[in-house]
């Protein structure tokens, strides 16, 4: 672009109940000591007091690409089988009834090729979170105000969590997070395929984007994790334990998993911890971080950006540096009742895009944001056709900070964040000093810059620039209004970035 700097089987769980399944031989060893963790969970979880309120963070910065592996048996965890690698977590989860419904039965939805059907899956499931968490956070906001997140790096961190979760608590991360769609005999490999996502992600981009993602573990340092949950989240996430002193040091600590996120998305995520984030209490804190450059394309010319207005959704305007370009790109316009244009901007590779939802002057966009679902999205998407069009859109660079935990708990996910409730044995060793564990809060923070020039390699793009022409056979998109906008991966209809644009004139 422009850009974006968009600057991520030890028991069977049915229903609330949990049965011992043969582990791996490779990972035999404490073994005894989760089983126990896992049968016996602690049911001292009414003694008041402090130990109780040991806590386990969650912090996701919205930016992508692929996870580096560092342990795992065949060495590259993109080429590996499922059988190679024992990514088996503590407690797996099948739904006591689950059978395919008609609707499932009746779709017949085409993998694309040389796609494993449980990534495509993996893909379709992170895409349905994605709309529906879009839709509680929009409920939350103002109508004017900008919203920009990363729903993949947000199940990517609680994908984390899941390792070490059990009972009604893996049952609620299941369910909310739209994990339990996956077909019924590899629901519990969610986490190998979250690897092979992420392979498919970062190595298409590699060839076209800088595409780049890190995830690590931060823990106090008195505390022993049970070394399956580190060797699962190293093998298949890349994320390796870092101790940090919490009990006495939480401010030092803060700064310095600050200074790390700051550091894995070239500076554009500051501050993700708030003061008063990391306490003497916290246990754990599991930092997913998503960084995404690319190039348009087809550029933007700054000689034909123009000073011009955008209706916000209060009715009042404001003054914004609009981009033009006529050229041929996939739209559609959109009648019946959703009354949107369609409009989608490929960054150079083709692999990803950026789509524009643009609602009719006539429709509130808050309207099409309630009525928007996976199924919606990809009727628009599969129908766009190339179209000759004069592009109008916005110059702008938005940032949103916020925390998910009650938009979460609204869908359902409410034991986890609860100190009584929470069921995370999986993660640290028993008979420790701890209490028990659970999510205070989860963080998260996205960046999206969007502009005419993208960065130094723009200059190999070739685009056809006819300027402000008065070309009578092409159609206008002009985005001086609020407007959706996504970032996806095209084979696998990966929703990497979702957001909206409803007042460009900020920052």
């Amino acid at each position: 672009m422009g850009h974006p700097p968009t600057s991520g089987n030890f028991s069977l769980c049915v229903g609330n109940e949990s049965m011992p399944k043969n582990p791996p031989v490779s990972i035999f060893s404490g073994l005894k000591r989760m089983l126990g963790a896992m049968l016996f969970p602690g049911e001292g979880s009414e003694d008041g007091g402090g130990r109780k309120l040991c806590l386990l963070s969650l912090l996701l910065i919205g930016f992508w690409g692929c996870v580096a592996s560092h342990w795992n048996p065949v060495g590259d965890i993109c080429t590996a089988k499922p059988r190679d690698i024992p990514v088996n977590p503590m407690c797996i989860y099948r739904h006591p009834e689950k059978k395919p419904s008609e609707d499932e039965g009746s779709e017949q939805k085409k993998v694309p090729e040389l796609t494993n059907p449980r990534v495509w899956e993996l893909s379709e499931a992170n895409s349905r979170f994605a709309t529906e968490f879009y839709k509680q956070l929009a409920d939350s906001k103002n109508s004017n105000d900008n919203i920009f997140l990363s729903p993949l790096s947000i199940s990517t961190a609680f994908a984390m969590t899941k390792l070490g979760a059990c009972n009604n608590t893996l049952k609620q991360l299941m369910e909310v997070f739209k994990f339990d769609t996956i077909s019924e005999k590899t629901s519990d490999q969610v986490h190998f395929f979250f690897a092979k996502l992420n392979c498919r992600l970062y190595r298409k981009a590699n060839k076209s984007s800088e595409l780049v993602a890190a995830n690590r573990l931060f823990g106090e340092k008195s505390l022993t994790f049970n070394e399956t949950y580190q060797d699962i989240s190293e093998a298949v996430y890349g994320a390796k334990l870092q101790p940090l002193d919490f009990k006495t040091s939480p401010e030092l600590s803060r700064v310095t998993i600050n200074d790390w996120v700051a550091n894995k998305t070239e500076g554009l995520i500051t501050d993700v911890l708030p003061k008063g984030a990391i306490t003497d209490l916290t246990s754990l804190v599991l930092v997913n971080t998503i960084y995404f450059k690319g190039l348009w394309k087809s550029k933007f010319m700054p000689g034909n950006t123009k000073k011009e207005l955008f209706h916000k959704a209060d009715g009042e305007q404001c003054s914004v540096s609009m981009m033009y370009q006529e050229n041929k790109f996939r739209y559609r316009s959109v009648k019946g009742s959703s009354q949107v244009e369609v409009l989608e901007l490929p960054y150079k590779g083709d692999d990803i895009t950026m789509v524009l939802i643009l609602p009719k002057p006539e429709k509130p966009l808050e309207k099409v944001e309630r009525d928007l679902t996976p199924e919606v999205l990809r009727e628009w998407l599969e129908s766009l056709e190339e179209t000759l069009l004069a592009v109008h859109v916005p110059r702008f660079r938005i940032e949103d900070n916020f925390s998910v935990k009650e938009n979460l708990k609204q869908m359902g996910l409410d034991d986890l964040f609860s100190p009584e409730k929470a069921n995370l044995p999986g993660i640290i060793t028993e008979n420790q000093e701890t209490g028990n564990l659970f999510v205070s809060d989860a963080f998260h923070k996205a960046f999206l810059e969007v502009n005419e020039e993208g960065s130094e390699a723009a200059a190999s793009t070739a685009v056809v620039i006819s300027g402000r022409s008065l070309n009578f056979n092409r159609v206008t998109f002009k985005a001086n209004r609020p407007f959706l906008v996504l970032i996806r991966e095209v084979a696998l209809n990966t929703i990497i970035f979702m957001g909206r644009i409803s007042n460009p004139c900020v920052n």
